[in-house]
C-alpha cells in the first residue's frame, strides 16, 4: 500500500478498493466520529459531571455541618444562654446618661485621693455606637510615679469601665508652673498625660434615633449613587 494509492481514490467506487485502504479510510472515519462525538456531546457532560460532583460535595459538606449542628444544639443553647448572661453582667457596668456625671466625678475623686493635681480634665464629644456611647476624657495628672500607678489601677478597679488610652508619662522640671503654685522640688514629679475612655449604653429612645438616623443615612447614599 502506497500514499498513491489514497491520492487517486475514487469515492465513487468505493466498493472495488483494496480492503487495506478500506480498512484505513474505515479508521479516519471512525475518528473523526469520535472526535466530533466527544467535542458536541461527551465534553458537555463530562463538564456537567464535573459540576455536578463539586455541588454534591458542597451539599454534603452542608448536610454533615447541619447535622453536627443538630447533634449539638443543647450544647449551643447552653452556650449562648451563658453568652446572653456574660453581655447582661457587661452591660450592666456601663452607667446610663443619668449616672455619667457621678462617674466623671468618681475618676476625678480617685486622682485627689492619690495626691495627684489635674491640669486638665476635659471631657470630649461621645461617640455613639449600635447599643452604647464612648465618652473620651483627655486627662493631664501631676504625681510622682507610685501615685500615679496607683491612679491606673483605681481606675481599673472602679465599678464601671474605664480605660486609659494613648498615656504618656513625662518629666516634669521643678520650674514648671501649675495652676496652684510651683511644683514640688521632688525630682520625681511626673505628667501623665492619657484618653480616659468611659462607656454608657443608649437608651430605648436613642437606639431608636440612631436607627432612623442610619437608615435615612443609607437611603441618601442610595440616591446619590443612583444619580451617578
Amino acid at each position: 500500500m502506497k500514499l498513491t494509492d489514497f491520492t487517486n481514490i475514487d469515492f465513487k467506487n468505493t466498493g472495488s478498493l483494496p480492503p487495506p485502504i478500506k480498512v484505513v479510510l474505515l479508521l479516519v472515519l471512525l475518528t473523526i466520529l469520535v472526535a466530533a462525538g466527544y467535542w458536541f456531546f461527551w465534553k458537555p457532560a463530562l463538564e456537567q459531571l464535573e459540576v455536578s460532583r463539586n455541588k454534591e460535595a458542597q451539599l454534603r459538606k452542608v448536610f454533615l455541618d447541619k447535622k453536627k449542628q443538630a447533634i449539638n444544639l443543647d450544647a449551643y443553647r447552653k452556650q449562648m444562654e451563658e453568652v446572653d448572661r456574660t453581655f447582661g453582667e457587661m452591660l450592666k457596668q456601663l452607667p446610663d446618661k443619668s449616672q455619667m456625671a457621678a462617674l466623671l466625678t468618681d475618676i476625678n475623686q480617685v486622682g485627689l485621693a492619690r495626691g495627684l493635681e489635674f491640669e486638665l480634665f476635659k471631657p470630649g464629644k461621645e461617640v455613639v455606637g449600635d447599643f452604647y456611647a464612648e465618652l473620651p476624657i483627655q486627662l493631664k495628672v501631676l504625681g510622682n510615679y507610685h501615685d500615679l500607678g496607683g491612679f491606673a489601677e483605681d481606675i481599673s478597679r472602679l465599678p464601671r469601665i474605664v480605660t486609659l488610652n494613648d498615656v504618656v508619662v513625662t518629666k516634669v522640671s521643678a520650674a514648671k508652673k501649675s495652676r496652684s503654685g510651683p511644683v514640688s522640688e521632688d525630682k520625681s514629679a511626673l505628667m501623665l498625660e492619657a484618653v480616659a475612655k468611659t462607656y454608657r449604653y443608649l437608651d430605648a429612645e436613642e437606639v431608636a434615633r440612631k436607627k432612623a438616623a442610619d437608615t435615612k443615612a443609607r437611603s441618601a447614599a442610595r440616591a446619590r449613587a443612583a444619580k451617578k
